[in-house]
């Protein structure tokens, strides 16, 4: 009897080890087999893995940031598409260094430069260089750049002149001897090999020359003009086969294309900033702030300093404005009485852009201050001047700030701080030497990315406007494909091989 309780005891004792012994050696697999999940998971050990951590922010989607050159491949696609090949440029921004030690002045970009495929309608000429009295000479619709350049008008008409500026640079793409490599933009004459599709109409000079309506005219000409414009491009093949969405349309000055812009919103804009538009019909998702031509000659052999420039805050122009302009008025009383700020009225008549370009050279700080829209020129006199700005503008859109940091060379206050007593003088002042100085430099090193000129040159205004359009050109391909779903052989009429559908979608559901 005792021996069967003994073996009955030694039995239980025997399970008992058993039991722990198998459930130790579960757990320990268990533990093993998950930290060779987690080990395996680990992208450095897995190149096919995805690491989370690389993947841009999800708030970049929202704005569709193409600044990839491989555009939405970099997050959906493989392996080697998201790392450079052995003849791409590795990724230079604006503040790293050359071999030289030397500030880099390029501004943000991924990868090799590659060249914008450009089709450019060949319209009348009443609709570009037409409108500075150039006439037709055998050469079509289009002036030879070989012989003699169309003189475009001084004064303030410079600001807007974009227009003819881009226009030039296909020009000469296919007039001129020059290497395709030094160029941003070409243009193809098969709209099927284009990226994006280009109106070539002088928008804003029609709108500075011709929208006043004489005494015997029912219509001012820039308005017959914006009709016409619409009535060609809108009876395009190119334009009903995207819907516009590919079409590149110059309108920089706030009141170009008044009339025109509700019938062919669908482009993409080329525009100075956004304040007489609704978002519906013009936003940064879709379209392109390009620059103001500065009105102010380059300060050349700038060897000013900090303690040579004696005007601490400068500001000239126009006071009274409507609109945001009314901030014009409250600083001028808040800071009339400081006695190294120059703050008064000023126009380009008679030496108007001689002074404020002397009072700029002397300034350490320049007011940027919205007017009757949120930009004005004064900034990019600001620039050529290498005054540093202080930007007083809480809606405005800058020129490629997707590829360049303006807080390296300019300020920025709001405007409710700015308006209050002493604020803005203040936070002036505290902005010590070096600290200008270095702003200073930086905008020597800018300067160049605002200079319109001819022929056009490396990351010139020219160049960095044909890139922020390529920028957008990976969009403009989404919405096209997205929007061609369900317009075969049920809808519309046959276009080609494309059916498309005859109306054109709300600004609501487009964008």
């Amino acid at each position: 009897m005792a021996e069967r309780n003994v073996s009955h005891s030694h039995f239980k004792v025997v399970s008992r080890n058993s039991l722990l012994s198998f459930f130790s050696l579960i757990t320990m697999l268990f533990m093993m087999s998950w930290l060779f999940i987690l080990r395996s998971t680990r992208p450095e050990d897995n190149p096919n893995a995805i690491d989370r951590n690389a993947l841009p922010d999800s708030n970049q989607f929202s704005t569709m940031n193409t600044e990839s050159p491989f555009g939405n491949r970099a997050i959906l696609g493989n392996e080697q598409d998201l790392e450079p090949t052995s003849h791409e440029t590795k990724k230079t921004l604006p503040d790293e260094t050359n071999d030289s030690g030397k500030c880099s002045t390029k501004p943000r970009t991924s990868g090799k430069k590659s060249v914008l495929k450009i089709f450019m309608y060949d319209l009348p000429s009443e609709f570009h260089f037409g409108l500075l009295d150039w006439k037709e000479e055998g050469h079509g619709v289009w002036p030879d750049l070989r012989t003699k350049l169309p003189h475009y008008p001084g004064g303030l008409n410079l600001q807007h002149s974009i227009e003819y500026w881009l226009t030039l640079d296909l020009l000469a793409s296919e007039q001129l001897p020059e290497p395709s490599d030094s160029r941003s933009a070409i243009r193809v004459h098969n709209s099927s090999e284009a990226d994006v599709i280009f109106v070539p109409f002088f928008s804003s000079l029609s709108y500075n020359r011709f929208s006043r309506t004489d005494p015997h005219e029912k219509r001012s000409n820039n308005k017959v003009l914006q009709e016409k414009v619409v009535k060609f491009v809108t009876a395009q093949l190119e334009w009903k086969r995207s819907g516009g969405r590919d079409h590149v349309i110059l309108a920089h000055h706030p009141n170009s294309m008044l009339d025109a812009r509700m019938k062919l919103w669908p482009a993409t804009f080329i525009l100075s900033d956004f304040g007489r538009y609704p978002p519906n019909i013009a936003n940064v998702e879709k379209d392109v702030i390009a620059p103001y031509k500065h009105v102010v000659e380059c300060y050349e052999n700038d060897s000013s300093t900090f303690d040579s420039r004696t005007t601490l805050l400068y500001f000239q122009g126009a006071i009274y404005r409507k609109d945001g302009g009314h901030v014009r008025q409250e600083l001028f009383y808040l800071l009339k009485e400081e006695k190294d700020v120059h703050f008064s009225f000023g126009s380009a008549q008679k030496g108007g852009v001689k002074d404020a370009s002397a009072g700029m050279r002397s300034s350490k700080f320049c007011l940027n201050i919205a007017g009757d829209t949120p930009s004005s020129n004064r900034l990019f006199d600001a620039i050529a001047s290498h005054c540093v700005p202080v930007i007083i503008s809480d809606e405005i859109e800058l020129p490629y700030e997707d590829a360049i940091d303006y807080t390296d060379f300019c300020i920025f206050v709001r405007t409710r701080d700015a308006l209050k007593k002493r604020f803005l003088i203040d936070f002036v002042r505290s902005v010590k030497k070096d600290e200008w100085t270095r702003m200073w430099n930086r905008l020597k090193q800018v300067q160049k990315f605002y200079e319109f000129q001819f022929p056009s040159k490396e990351a010139d205004a020219v160049q960095m406007i044909w890139q922020a359009v390529a920028r957008k050109a990976p969009l403009m391909r989404l919405k096209t494909n997205k929007s061609r779903r369900f317009f075969r052989s049920v809808y519309g009429t046959n276009m080609g091989n494309v059916r498309v559908k005859p109306s054109l979608p709300t600004p609501k559901n487009f964008w």
